[in-house]
């Protein structure tokens, strides 16, 4: 009973460390359910046959997991903690003396032999691809949304620059609806101008420089990067997980990363429910020439106070012309390079109009409404949204994207960015993501028996 503590733990005890770990440990069902045998076919390019030490990719890359399943942000934290957690050992197959790999061979491995590939881009994949052959992913309807890593750099640390303003990946497909829309209007076709590229002024961390200055309304400022993420209905399995810069707007990348998932896992999606930052022409028409059911959450406009919104104008598509509050018409007068028609009013009419104040400031008294040639696309999204069933399915949104966003930040460490650069910040987040459906296949299959 008052055995002295320090000859208890200088006694000799034969055990097991299977015993050790319990049955219902999360990294006992990630090593029954999950096969990491691909892992050694993945990064054999990248390893010599004749030179240098002989090493374990699979166990170094099963060590960074661990890692990610626990939120351990050091690598140097995560060699002491394999040092001392019996699981730990037990799930990289390592006894009780066995010395742990040096948190410098994953540091190296990540920074040279890994460098420029898309190692983690393909175990991503390869985990996504054991949840479609377990039935767990259905691919016919998915949630989309983003969220801000905060980067490692100090937001009053920048520098201000001019940069280009990248074209537009539907430009092409704009310019050629422009020209058939002034062509059916009997307009002629707008004439070719000199490419000026259009630049903007932005703030580049000193720190970071590849992240991005978030600044929205109702956000913390900072410098940031951008998590790109989709799950899936069935199970919330995450598909597709792309990291830009805090400075890119939702919707740029999205359509693009939509057609990667159909291309890569086969996936004939029927239906996608997004946040409102997705409710743009470009979207809602890409969407239409996908056959996909689009519901999108409404963004608040916020029109000139005191004057009529738009929506006040009744648009009548049989004519092609608005009808303003007092019945008159607004008609067609041409289209812009930007994609917008532009119906205008008689300024006649609307100097005598006893609602002239309430419609319009400008000096000729001539009120002009636009409208966006893939306009009737969205006015679609719209309907769609507020469709019995496009009210179901955007209930799910947070219940899919956005759980699956808290639980990387408040289980997994993705609050902050762990390394600088965009290229380790799309490590860390393919890899937390990784783990993520790790979790969800293991403990699925564990309580299926």
């Amino acid at each position: 009973m008052f055995k002295p503590k320090r000859e208890i733990q200088n006694e000799a005890e034969f055990v097991f460390i299977d015993d050790l770990v319990p049955q219902d440990h999360l990294l006992r069902k990630v090593d029954k359910y999950i096969d990491f045998s691909f892992i050694g076919e993945k990064v054999r390019p990248f390893y010599s046959a004749n030179n240098g030490r002989p090493s374990d990719p699979i166990m170094l890359f099963m060590m960074m997991f661990i890692g990610y399943f626990y939120g351990i942000r050091s690598e140097r934290q995560l060699e002491r903690e394999i040092q001392t957690n019996v699981a730990y050992r037990w799930f990289l197959g390592l006894k009780l003396n066995d010395p742990v790999p040096d948190h410098s061979t994953i540091s190296w491995n990540r920074r040279t032999r890994f460098k420029d590939t898309n190692i983690f881009q393909d175990i991503f994949d390869e985990i996504v691809l054991q949840a479609i052959n377990h039935k767990m992913v259905g691919g016919r309807v998915l949630f989309s949304d983003s969220t801000h890593l905060k980067a490692n750099a100090n937001k009053h640390k920048f520098t201000r620059m001019e940069v280009e303003v990248e074209t537009r990946e539907y430009m092409e497909q704009l310019n050629k609806a422009v020209d058939e829309d002034r062509n059916s209007h009997g307009k002629k076709p707008l004439k070719d101008r000199e490419e000026v590229k259009e630049t903007k002024e932005i703030r580049q961390s000193t720190t970071d420089p590849d992240c991005g200055f978030m600044s929205r309304e109702n956000k913390q400022e900072m410098f940031c990067y951008l998590d790109h993420r989709t799950t899936d209905m069935k199970f919330n399995i995450i598909t597709d997980s792309y990291v830009t810069p805090g400075n890119v707007h939702d919707s740029v990348p999205y359509l693009s990363r939509l057609d990667r998932q159909t291309e890569r896992f086969g996936f004939k999606v029927e239906a996608v429910a997004l946040d409102s930052g997705y409710l743009t022409n470009p979207i809602c028409k890409g969407l239409h020439d996908r056959n996909i059911y689009g519901v999108i959450a409404h963004r608040r406009y916020h029109p000139t106070k005191g004057l009529f919104p738009k929506w006040k104008f009744t648009y009548d598509r049989e004519r092609d012309l608005y009808i303003c509050p007092n019945k008159q018409e607004l008609v067609y007068r041409t289209t812009t390079r930007e994609g917008y028609r532009e119906y205008k009013s008689d300024p006649k009419k609307c100097s005598q109009c006893p609602l002239l104040k309430e419609c319009t400031r400008s000096k000729n008294k001539q009120k002009v409404v636009t409208r966006h040639v893939w306009e009737e696309h969205k006015e679609k999204v719209r309907l769609n949204r507020l469709s019995p069933s496009g009210k179901v399915l955007y209930k799910y949104r947070k219940e899919k994207v956005e759980r699956s966003f808290a639980d990387s930040k408040e289980l997994h460490g993705l609050r902050y960015c762990r390394l600088r650069g965009l290229r380790k910040a799309s490590e860390q987040v393919l890899l937390t993501a990784a783990c993520q459906n790790m979790k969800k296949i293991a403990t699925y299959l564990a309580k299926q028996g």
